[in-house]
């Protein structure tokens, strides 16, 4: 793989917090931002498949896990930033916002952007996976063996 650039990183990171974002908190992020731009579709949303690989114990030969849906969308805006999306299944409106907030983050408005949407997003990720570890850690058994005295 090729390095990446430092504006690369962070386009891959934004894209990757919007594919993951829920829908509905996506929504309202960008319905309390107002008025956000007109954007001419490039590629309207489809829905399609794509196939999801796997690794024996993570780390072994590869192997087709099976098919997700996806669905995926470019468009452009007036100024002439391209935004693009791909999410994790058939919602065509998730897909439109997190095209148009990555169009969005390549203009002026990027810090306005990642202080409303993005960071508000990040932070419950990572609560969310906070909250997973601890659930599973509740769940941890420790398991031992007594020593019978016997060599």
């Amino acid at each position: 793989m090729t390095d990446l650039t430092p504006d690369q990183r962070a386009r891959q990171s934004w894209m990757g917090t919007l594919a993951k974002a829920p829908p509905v908190r996506l929504e309202a992020l960008m319905d309390a931002l107002g008025d956000l731009p007109e954007a001419t579709w490039l590629q309207p949303p489809e829905v399609g498949t794509v196939m999801v690989r796997g690794r024996t114990g993570g780390t072994g030969a590869a192997f087709n896990l099976g098919e997700m849906s996806l669905t995926r969308c470019a468009l452009r805006l007036t100024s002439g930033e391209v935004g693009h999306a791909y999410v994790q299944g058939r919602d065509k409106a998730h897909a439109r916002r997190a095209a148009l907030i990555d169009a969005l983050m390549q203009t002026d408005r990027a810090p306005e952007l990642r202080a409303a949407v993005l960071e508000p997003l990040e932070t419950e990720a990572r609560a969310a996976t906070l909250a997973r570890a601890q659930k599973a850690a509740a769940t941890k058994v420790d398991f031992f063996t007594m020593v019978r005295g016997e060599d």
